[in-house]
């Protein structure tokens, strides 16, 4: 199909999402014709296996593995890239670009290291990038920081962007399940992959917060300059203590400007149980934004999956289909703002909980409350929780008023220097995320 009426589409990748967005596309063909004025046709589909089922009917005439049927067609118009990982996606992406064609992407890695690029790109050939799946599955993020956040300035977000190690933090903090039979059961689901490192260390999350902060705070990120955490260290007793203390603990993506610097962090912290965000359970998402004209604001819903996924692809390619028809490209310019730095976790504030085997015996707390003070940390609160009568050790749980980064961590590390510690179990962040939406 090259008629007028038709706007051509090189889809790479027919893997669940790929096969979720070709479905779309053909099963509500009348529906997306009459929003866009246009009939949006698959024309090319690169494979790695033609033969190989993909649950979806689908001609193998259009299918090939060569990338040049797709990247070098004079009349393909849009390429949907669904490929995953760095290269060889980022090096069809660009040629796609340079080619004259429109990029549709859900590719996290691909735009947190080279997004920039690509969309500067992408306004000297005069063509557009889109990338709402990128971040959020169907969550519209991408959208929304870019354009109906625009007039804000935005102060700080909160964000639990991988799924996967929410299904497992909120396992662990209902059934009080220890992390590596969560984690075996997550893979037995399919929630989690049989190499789960990119979820459960933060790497996947700290991609997508790369491409977050470049939006809200309008600088390039380097997703490999972002401090992180995973959740491999939480035990169920943190859960415990975190319920009893009025939290519940998530893996967060969180950034935050001011005064010209901006943070972006990833860590499992505790979240005050009235806070929209500890409700966010399984596998969903959200994100919580605080902007000086909008106020307070969640995005929440269903982070993964084919269908949620694959739907904001085709919203994103339908948006791309107007601004063909239309005669209109860029129609948001992305600007960046080089002169903003990243300021190193060592200097960030917050509340701490950390808790501790020491003996059981006076004088103890002095020695603790000793180091805190020497460093400037201020004792929120102390709760002795359980004792070991063999060993004559007691468990005890802390909390902190804010602290900075670097003197809290040295006060753990002398902490754990003392005769009378024998071991410092956990160390966590308290989040002050609003308890109002």
């Amino acid at each position: 199909m090259n008629d007028e009426r038709t706007i051509n589409i090189g889809l790479m990748g027919l893997g669940v999402v790929g096969s979720g967005v070709l479905r779309i596309i053909r099963e509500k063909a009348r529906v997306l014709a009459k929003e866009t004025g246009r009939n949006l046709h698959v024309k090319r589909i690169l494979v790695r296996e033609k033969g190989k089922d993909r649950g979806v009917d689908v001609n193998p005439a259009i299918l090939t593995s060569n990338p040049d049927d797709i990247l070098d067609d004079p009349t393909i118009h849009i390429v949907i890239e669904l490929i995953g990982g760095v290269e060889p996606a980022y090096a069809y992406a660009k040629r796609a670009i340079q080619a004259g064609k429109h990029l549709v992407t859900g590719n996290k890695d691909v735009m947190a290291e080279h997004g920039p690029e690509l969309l500067r790109l992408a306004g000297e050939r005069n063509v557009d990038v889109y990338y709402e799946a990128s971040v959020g599955g169907g969550i519209p993020l991408i959208g929304s920081f870019r354009s109906d956040l625009v007039a804000n300035e935005i102060h700080e977000f909160y964000a639990i962007i991988n799924g996967t190690t929410n299904y497992i933090l909120t396992r662990m903090s209902r059934e009080g399940a220890a992390l590596p039979a969560v984690l075996a059961d997550a893979q037995r689901l399919g929630y989690a992959e049989a190499d789960p490192t990119k979820d459960v260390e933060g790497i996947d999350a700290a991609f997508k917060l790369a491409i977050l902060t470049s939006l809200a705070f309008r600088t390039h990120v380097d997703p490999g300059a972002i401090y992180r955490e995973g959740i491999m260290q939480l035990e169920p007793a943190d859960f415990r203590y975190a319920q009893d203390l009025g939290y519940v603990i998530k893996l967060l993506a969180v950034g935050r400007q001011d005064n010209g610097r901006y943070q972006a962090a990833v860590y499992p912290a505790l979240v005050p149980q009235a806070a929209p965000l500890a409700n966010v359970d399984g596998v969903y998402n959200a994100v919580y934004v605080v902007g000086d004209l909008v106020g307070n604001v969640m995005f929440y819903g269903r982070g993964a999956g084919s269908e949620p996924t694959a739907s904001a692809i085709v919203a994103d390619v339908i948006d791309v289909a107007h601004n063909i028809i239309s005669g209109v490209t860029n129609r948001i310019p992305y600007a960046l703002d080089a002169a903003k730095t990243l300021k190193p976790m060592a200097e960030i504030e917050s509340r701490y909980y950390f808790r501790l085997w020491a003996a059981d015996r006076p004088g103890v707390l002095a020695k603790i409350a000793a180091v805190c003070g020497t460093n400037h940390i201020s004792i929120a609160s102390v709760i002795q929780k359980e004792a070991d009568p063999v060993d004559r050790t007691a468990e005890l749980v802390f909390t902190t008023h804010a602290a900075n980064e670097r003197a809290m961590r040295d006060a753990v590390g002398d902490i754990e220097g003392l005769d009378v510690v024998k071991r410092v179990a956990g160390f966590l962040r308290i989040a002050d995320v609003g308890e109002t939406a």
